[in-house]
């Protein structure tokens, strides 16, 4: 009767962990197969801001003025498009850029250097001393295929 018990828990025990190995490993599998980072793929570059109403065509005028110039001229940049939501007073940006690999290979402070002109025309055609767009999320976007 020992001897029973002794080998029925002992097969328990190995058919739980073969259960268990296989569900895992398969899992891993899948994930591996599953990866979202690719970067020779497309991605979207998500960005939101707060702009104020009373601002808001300014903000347009100067994102056409400074910002789409220099966009077109980086390498790997496809288009973005511009929302705006009037009851939250925010805009989010999608841009689509070729790969992530040449998005992200544009350097900081030529993006910084981009953005200090932007200030520096709104802070001039609103007559202000601070820019008014608070960044609130940015982040990236991978389109998901259905297979």
């Amino acid at each position: 009767m020992r001897l029973q018990y002794f080998f029925g828990t002992i097969i328990k025990i190995f058919l739980i962990f073969s259960l268990s190995f296989f569900t895992f490993n398969l899992n891993t599998l899948n994930a591996n197969a599953l990866k979202m980072n690719k970067v020779d793929e497309v991605i979207f570059e998500e960005l939101r801001l707060s702009v104020p109403k009373q601002f808001k065509d300014n903000w347009i005028k100067a994102e056409k003025e400074i910002w789409e110039p220099w966009l077109a001229q980086q390498e790997g940049f496809l288009g973005r498009q511009i929302f705006y939501n009037v009851d939250t007073e925010e805009a989010l940006l999608i841009v689509s850029w070729k790969s992530r690999y040449l998005w992200k290979n544009i350097k900081t402070e030529e993006v910084n250097k981009i953005q200090s002109i932007f200030e520096e025309n709104i802070k001039k055609s609103l007559e202000i001393e601070n820019n008014p767009f608070e960044l609130i999320y940015e982040g990236e976007l991978f389109e998901q295929k259905w297979s």
